[in-house]
């Protein structure tokens, strides 16, 4: 997704996503329609951690890309792509689509300026996460 719509006044309401040197944005429009995280193998070879954080925008509310992107793809454990984007100077995984997230992606909420995160509402694959990991109060109900 190369999106390049500069504007000089950008809204009260726009939130900021940053990789770690710079050099790839995202400016993103209102508020994530989730904000969720995710403890399955695949995230936390992505993050280098116990799970990701993430936030799903629909990508209308893109306003703004800003820098290059880089792309890899990955399957799924039920068999659908996921592209994650990065930075291809610091690798920040600053984004994803994926094939199950139609006209949405998924950013990586350390990434965002803003410091007022919403919390997750789920965090998902649970039983993927380390033993020491105790986020039962975050699993998703139906």
């Amino acid at each position: 997704m190369t999106i390049a719509t500069p504007e000089t006044n950008p809204a009260e309401s726009d939130r900021i996503a940053r990789c770690s040197c710079g050099a790839l944005s995202l400016r993103l429009s209102g508020e994530p329609r989730r904000v969720y995280g995710c403890a399955c193998i695949e995230c936390q070879r992505a993050t280098g951690t116990a799970f990701a954080y993430r936030a799903i925008y629909a990508e209308e509310a893109v306003r703004e890309v800003v820098g290059e992107v880089r792309s890899w793809r990955r399957i799924s454990d039920a068999g659908r792509w996921i592209d994650q984007h990065f930075c291809p100077g610091c690798g920040t995984l600053v984004y994803m689509s994926a094939e199950a997230l139609t006209g949405a992606l998924s950013v990586s909420m350390g990434c965002f300026v803003e410091r007022d995160i919403p919390p997750p509402v789920a965090i998902h694959n649970l039983h993927r996460a380390p033993s020491w990991l105790d986020l039962e109060a975050f699993a998703p109900t139906a």
